[in-house]
């Protein structure tokens, strides 16, 4: 069964106005909803990172019957995997059974604030791969110590734990990824229409949802909608090989200095066409994803959620009854 998300994007909106538009978007009828967690934006113009667990607190509050989620929180660096174990059992408990905790291997861009460096592509999925260990372990009771080449455990107890685990989701960008979240995850996250990447899930043994963003700007003229998804997207069309690697928001201000708007256009869906933006969103049902997470891009939040319950949503029921 099809279920649809909200994306709550931190990078662009303060703390106040997520709790806002989330308390919305479960009017609207959104099943569930998705914070990014990041400690600076990707851009200047964004111009927001509050603390994702914080809000999460507030939303927890705030909503009664929608889902919640990180997509996706990295537990390599800035945080312990031990703390994020505690901050996810605690979630679970505030919202009632409505918190998924969604994983990533993580961006320069939020990890280096430490000072501890940032690590090859290869010891981060090290790290990550034990942070997950630690994590599941934790959350369901079985893990106490830990003695890892990266990470340890010393006498570790969650005292305030749900009495179900609460799932975790794993993100990911390649195949390798993929089995690692059928291995050790509850589901997978991604961000492209890969059906390669639910394969590499399922035959690895992953069973659960399978989350992906589709990044849309919604807007009453084709033009500002080009405009506004170039402002404050254009850092995405630069790819994760340099995602992940690029420091501040100056790095990718220069990455995408020569990016243009007609660019980014052809890689998001723009304007105000339902048909269009539903053809955007088709592309990842068909590749196999079952929990689709909407992206609108820019401050025009109250449109677009309109637009969601008087065009999106109906044409989705079908798919969502299915």
């Amino acid at each position: 069964m099809l279920k649809l998300g909200y994306k709550l994007m931190s990078e662009e909106h303060g703390p106040l106005a997520l709790v806002r538009n989330a308390t919305r978007a479960e009017q609207a009828g959104f099943d569930f909803a998705a914070i990014s967690d990041h400690f600076f934006p990707w851009l200047e113009e964004q111009g927001h990172a509050p603390f994702a667990w914080s809000v999460l607190g507030a939303l927890a509050n705030a909503t009664r019957r929608m889902a919640l989620m990180t997509a996706v929180t990295c537990p390599i660096m800035r945080y312990h995997p031990a703390i994020i174990a505690q901050a996810t059992a605690t979630m679970a408990l505030l919202s009632n059974g409505r918190f998924t905790l969604g994983l990533g291997a993580g961006e320069r861009l939020n990890e280096h604030v430490i000072g501890a460096g940032w690590p090859g592509r290869g010891e981060r999925q090290e790290r990550f791969a034990e942070a997950i260990e630690i994590i599941q372990g934790l959350l369901a009771g079985e893990l106490t110590n830990y003695r890892g080449r990266y990470f340890q455990l010393d006498h570790a107890r969650l005292f305030d734990r749900p009495n179900s685990k609460p799932p975790v989701a794993i993100a990911a960008g390649g195949i390798e990824a993929a089995r690692l979240a059928g291995r050790k995850g509850d589901a997978l996250v991604a961000t492209e229409a890969r059906s390669d990447l639910v394969k590499a899930f399922i035959s690895a043994g992953g069973s659960g949802p399978r989350y992906a963003e589709v990044a849309l700007c919604y807007a009453e003229h084709v033009e500002a909608a080009r405009k506004t998804a170039h402002r404050y997207f254009r850092w995405s069309v630069t790819g994760w090989p340099v995602m992940a690697e690029l420091p501040d928001t100056e790095g990718f201000a220069a990455a995408s200095k020569h990016v243009s708007s007609e660019t980014v256009s052809q890689l998001i869906s723009c304007g105000p066409s339902a048909e269009h933006h539903l053809q955007a969103i088709e592309r990842y049902v068909t590749a196999g994803y079952d929990h689709i997470v909407l992206v609108q891009i820019g401050p025009e939040q109250d449109g677009f959620i309109e637009f969601f319950e008087r065009a999106l949503a109906p044409a989705l029921a079908h798919r969502k009854a299915a």
